[in-house]
């Protein structure tokens, strides 16, 4: 095979962790995280980050290696991860990526869009506005300033919405008229595994994680967090709903259920983002190794 990264994808809780190990045993190679969740040392139980005996299994790369309190963008993980993946294909034709972080996964495998320097302190107004007056504001100014965008854009992400917002006003124009321009071409092929189940397995399994979750001590996770509530990583699932609990908002039978319709929605979101892509080659939530194998080995040809 020339060189070839098998990118893993899919909705949150369908079993991805473990074909990229499966993937990684079998190629002899090491596995690149693209789940944006898991850099994050004192996120564990709430982001599902693989287990003691998982990152035994198989050598991985970008599992909690930044603190909450540091800035990570997506920039920097495709100048990181392109960085490892230089080193892994001196050894190895072979890498893995996996996770279900749809713009970290486009990032190494298609490169970014690049936009515009704008000034520091746009953000931080659009920040404040979103503190004080809700996501709506901001829905309302992006479907103002750029409708095109606005019909694509995960409209519940306020880190997607600042993002645009900040390019409009920045540069007078849509954020949409930067995209899908001139990108790094890459040095690998990439062959893309989309794992799938019928829609009421895929609920049941997240369902099922959120109460492991919880068993495994969720609460007290984000309980130890309180103080760093409002920092960009802990505004996420699984995360701001027990915020809510412990600020007297929810009870926590309610912010347990919010979190299970919470990552459902999710989930929902990540296969719209999938199904979009052309070039995936889909297998079963249980199909056996040896024929994702198979099918991978015949797109290589």
């Amino acid at each position: 095979m020339e060189k070839t990264l098998i990118s893993v994808v899919g909705p949150t809780a369908i079993g991805k962790t473990k074909l990229a190990i499966a993937l990684a045993k079998h190629y002899n190679t090491e596995i690149i995280s693209a789940d944006s969740r898991q850099f994050f040392k004192e996120m564990n139980i709430g982001t599902a980050v693989p287990t003691t005996d998982e990152l035994a299994a198989a050598p991985h790369h970008f599992i909690q290696h930044k603190s909450i309190s540091e800035p990570y963008s997506v920039g920097d993980f495709e100048r990181d991860a392109t960085t490892k993946l230089d080193q892994l294909f001196k050894t190895n034709t072979v890498a893995i990526m996996v996770g279900g972080s749809g713009l970290y996964v486009d990032a190494v495998t298609k490169g970014l869009d690049h936009f515009p320097v704008v000034e520091e302190s746009i953000r931080q107004k659009l920040n404040e506005e979103l503190a004080e007056k809700g996501i709506i504001t901001l829905q309302e100014q992006l479907q103002d300033l750029d409708p095109d965008y606005f019909k694509k854009v995960d409209l519940h992400n306020p880190h997607r919405l600042v993002r645009a917002l900040e390019i409009c006003i920045g540069t007078g124009k849509p954020y949409s008229s930067f995209l899908n321009k001139d990108k790094n071409k890459r040095p690998f092929k990439t062959i893309t595994i989309g794992i799938e189940a019928d829609r009421a397995m895929i609920y049941e399994r997240i369902n099922l994680r959120v109460d492991l979750m919880i068993k495994a001590g969720l609460v007290d996770e984000v309980k130890s967090l309180i103080e760093y509530k409002a920092l960009n990583a802990l505004q996420t699932v699984g995360y701001k709903e027990i915020f809510n609990y412990f600020d007297g908002i929810w009870e926590l039978d309610f912010a347990i259920s919010e979190i299970k319709k919470n990552t459902r929605r999710f989930a929902k979101r990540q296969l719209t983002w999938f199904r979009k892509a052309t070039a995936i080659t889909w297998v079963d939530f249980d199909e056996k190794i040896s024929d994702v194998v198979y099918k991978i080995e015949n797109n290589s040809k």
